[in-house]
């Protein structure tokens, strides 16, 4: 019988043991974190690092709000996150609408799960934003530069990055 061995890790040893779990309360947080970001001027500075992505179900149809950190990058915004099921509604071709803050926008979406995209426009995004860096389980080397390592760990445990284009 032979031993299945996970494969290595191409960068090394990650500093991290991946992103971090969802919170038992998370639907609560989320539905603070969406509150915070209605309120008039509160909004402005909340959302700076957070948007609320308005995601319409594929067979449901309902629509979910997701309070997500984003980056914004090259004329897009960059959202780096696990795939969890409200990912699967993010179709190119469809628009999605986001609020950031003033009146929702609609956007083109892209979902990147390919290694060389998600490992590119991870480290993108924990450049620009340290605490989403850490929640998604990447660390910082002695330089300042995102660990690799740990930005490959990510991918493999199901992240992915979401590119949205204004329309």
């Amino acid at each position: 019988m032979s031993e299945h061995k996970p494969a290595e890790n191409p960068f090394g040893t990650p500093t991290t043991s991946g992103p971090e779990p969802l919170m038992k309360r998370q639907q609560l947080v989320n539905s603070i974190v969406r509150t915070l970001l209605r309120v008039p001027g509160l909004s402005r500075v909340i959302g700076k690092r957070l948007l609320v992505l308005h995601v319409v179900g594929r067979k449901s149809g309902k629509v979910f709000d997701v309070p997500v950190a984003y980056t914004r990058h090259d004329g897009a915004i960059l959202i780096g996150t696990a795939l969890r099921p409200w990912v699967q509604n993010l179709r190119p071709g469809t628009p999605v609408t986001a609020s950031m803050g003033g009146k929702p926008r609609e956007f083109d979406p892209r979902v990147h799960t390919g290694e060389l995209d998600v490992m590119r426009l991870f480290e993108v995004i924990a450049r620009d934003n340290p605490t989403n860096a850490k929640f998604n389980g990447i660390g910082f080397a002695q330089d300042g530069s995102p660990v690799k390592a740990d930005i490959y760990q990510t991918w493999k445990l199901g992240g992915v990055v979401i590119e949205l284009t204004p329309k």
